[in-house]
């Protein structure tokens, strides 16, 4: 698995978010990579469908997708079991790493 963490040098909590990501990977066993994308525009913000920083995606998918018609560069706040944080707790990424490591469910015909 490949996970896009997408980040802009002036938010301070994407350093947090790596850390906690790396730690969910790791008491996951999961063979994953992780592919830090520095946001650097408004433009690659458009283009990158950037919700704030950090962001994590698999194949361009969001972990935690907002209905969303603007992309800028700003900070990302997550609801977290403790209030708003500035990035997902390493359960919160544990939980979405299992949903997406999970094979698709199949239906006979």
């Amino acid at each position: 698995m490949k996970i896009n963490l997408l980040y802009f040098d002036g938010c301070p909590s994407w350093q947090q978010a790596l850390t906690n990501l790396r730690t969910a990977i790791t008491e996951e066993k999961l063979d994953a990579s992780v592919q830090l994308i520095k946001v650097t525009t408004d433009q690659e913000a458009v283009d990158q469908r950037f919700l704030g920083s950090p962001s994590f995606q698999v194949d361009g998918v969001d972990f935690w997708p907002a209905h969303q018609d603007r992309f800028s560069m700003s900070c990302r706040v997550y609801s977290t079991s403790t209030g708003l944080k500035g990035w997902p707790t390493i359960e919160m990424l544990r939980d979405k790493l299992r949903d997406l490591s999970r094979p698709p469910l199949t239906t006979s015909t």
